[in-house]
């Protein structure tokens, strides 16, 4: 079969309409008298870069990433420890973060690149797991269930301590996803997610009504909830840590049905070319213009779901559904986050937001939908 019918040409449109919209959105982002840097040329530059990427993990077949999933894992780890360790002058603390390493014309968030480290090593661990214990036993439940979570709980700990909220919750949002997939019974995981909601329903609620309480037995001061309170109450919080949603709010209002078309911004906000983008959407294409962001993405996963139903491995159906549950998490944190539904986590909206590592990073899990395709075989009795 000839390379061009192996080539998966819906999955690379998408991708051509995500740079449209990315390019259009950050063209209204840099007309902005806040800003004098070339998003869109960057943008383009960072996309490049990224098809790159894809040709590069396209031409090698899955099962040679299964093999190297631990090895990628660890450069990941290793990559994270050594954030920590560095120096600030090649890895400065931004906003009270410290999740880059910056060198002379070159910026990089480890961060991004082991979320996707993390999903493989996870579908490897979960494939042979589940070829060495076969059947329903408890046991055999549990510990899948401790192998994930202290998979993920590594990277977790070492972006918690950059600290980096928005991706800490990418990666409880990937552990989530893979255990509801990875076999374990409902009976295992139903009481578990309950329990685990019960609680955090519980210190949200004190939080709210009694953080004093959380204060004396857990030492959580009241500050910490700072995010929580200014999403329920944003007017309140508006000159501090509500700015953001107000105006991202005011923005995506005000786009009204059809919007005010390209350049008609009238509220403008810091940062908005990152992860505030879809209010740039929403104000200048409104209520039309978001449902085609919304589509697209919808578009996108329909067809990743395709390829992880044809996979011909367990491993690439399970990196698969993890490089699913990863990007829908980022779309409903990021637009919650603008219209209100959710608090600020400050998580870029995939393929669309500005930035390099997100975006490489990104476009490397497509790499690996491509690689699936390119290298799909059909037997004669059945695809796997």
């Amino acid at each position: 079969m000839r390379w061009e019918e192996r080539f998966d040409w819906q999955l690379f449109f998408s991708i051509l309409a995500f740079i449209a919209v990315s390019c259009i959105a950050l063209y209204s982002a840099q007309q902005s008298e806040q800003y004098n840097e070339p998003f869109v040329m960057k943008q383009l530059v960072f996309y490049g870069l990224g098809f790159f990427v894809i040709g590069f993990m396209m031409y090698f077949d899955p099962d040679l990433y299964q093999k190297a999933s631990i090895y990628l894992y660890i450069f990941g780890l290793l990559l994270l420890v050594a954030l920590i360790l560095a120096p600030s002058s090649i890895a400065p603390v931004v906003k009270g973060q410290k999740s880059w390493f910056v060198l002379p014309g070159l910026s990089i968030q480890p961060s991004e690149f082991m979320k996707i480290f993390t999903i493989m090593m996870l579908a490897s661990s979960i494939s042979k797991h589940n070829e060495r214990f076969r059947g329903p036993v408890l046991k055999s439940d549990f510990l899948l269930i401790g192998k994930i979570v202290g998979i993920t709980a590594l990277p977790l700990l070492l972006v918690m301590q950059q600290p980096d909220l928005g991706t800490s919750l990418v990666f409880i949002a990937i552990m989530v996803g893979m255990i509801l997939i990875s076999g374990v019974r409902w009976r295992v995981i139903i009481p578990l997610y309950t329990g685990i909601a019960a609680l955090a329903t519980t210190v949200i609620i004190l939080a709210l009504q009694a953080p004093q309480i959380l204060e004396k037995y857990l030492g959580v001061k009241e500050y910490h909830f700072g995010r929580i309170y200014s999403w329920l109450q944003p007017l309140k919080y508006e000159d501090s840590s509500g700015y953001q949603l107000v105006k991202a709010m005011r923005a995506i209002g005000s786009g009204q049905l059809f919007g005010k078309g390209t350049g008609g911004r009238e509220v403008y906000m810091p940062e908005s070319q990152t992860d505030f983008i879809f209010s740039i959407i929403g104000e200048e294409y409104g209520f039309i213009g978001t449902c085609v962001v919304l589509l697209l993405f919808f578009l996108l996963i329909y067809r990743l779901t395709v390829i992880a139903q044809r996979a011909n491995s367990h491993f690439s159906s399970y990196v698969l559904v993890g490089i699913i549950v990863m990007i829908t998490f980022h779309v409903f944190q990021n637009i919650g986050m603008s219209i209100q539904l959710l608090p600020i986590t400050g998580i870029p909206l995939p393929f669309v937001s500005y930035g390099g590592s997100s975006l490489l990073a990104t476009l490397m899990a497509m790499g690996f939908a491509f690689a699936v395709t390119f290298h799909h075989r059909t037997y004669m009795f059945g695809e796997k």
